[in-house]
């Protein structure tokens, strides 16, 4: 994959609105809706694929009806100054972590927690603790999604059974 970003003018601004509306939109009705043939917007989302623009297609599923019913932010303070690739090695141990960031302000880093319940999340919250340069974390559990559209309220990754897996696991 190329990651030189190329040209992008207004007719690609329109189809990637378009797929990040409705990512099966067929290349027709796009292209119906802003002036071009199947073929051209086809091409068109070829190339933004290809620079890097368009990373992939994803489903939005609403997290509880997959098993997710318990959403918390857990700010994370460490000991000196943790790499964020050691926080990236921690992070990729902990399945129910749907997201992760290093941050400015007094936290090191902020991690976004799916679990099946309160009590599933406080054995996640457990076992991120026990990382030898983690000196603290503060959790903010999320009540209602003011924005329920919003990426953040859904989920891309399903919950088995026992063990929940995260996308990265299902490529």
């Amino acid at each position: 994959m190329n990651s030189r970003p190329g040209s992008f003018d207004e007719l690609d601004r329109k189809i990637v609105t378009a797929l990040m509306a409705n990512a099966r939109t067929s290349f027709a009705e796009i292209g119906a809706g802003i002036g071009l043939s199947a073929t051209a917007v086809k091409r068109r989302v070829d190339r933004l694929r290809e620079t890097g623009v368009i990373t992939g297609f994803t489903a939005t599923v609403r997290p509880s009806a997959l098993g997710w019913r318990t959403e918390a932010y857990v700010e994370v303070y460490c000991e000196g100054a943790a790499p964020p690739r050691r926080l990236a090695e921690v992070v990729r141990n902990h399945p129910e972590i749907t997201a992760a960031m290093t941050v400015t302000g007094g936290a090191d880093a902020l991690l976004h927690v799916r679990a099946r319940d309160v009590e599933h999340f406080e054995e996640v919250l457990e076992r991120i603790r026990v990382e030898p340069f983690i000196r603290k974390t503060i959790s903010v559990m999320v009540l209602s999604h003011l924005i329920p559209d919003s990426p953040e309220a859904g989920a891309s990754h399903p919950v088995p059974d026992e063990a929940p897996v995260r996308a990265a696991d299902l490529r």
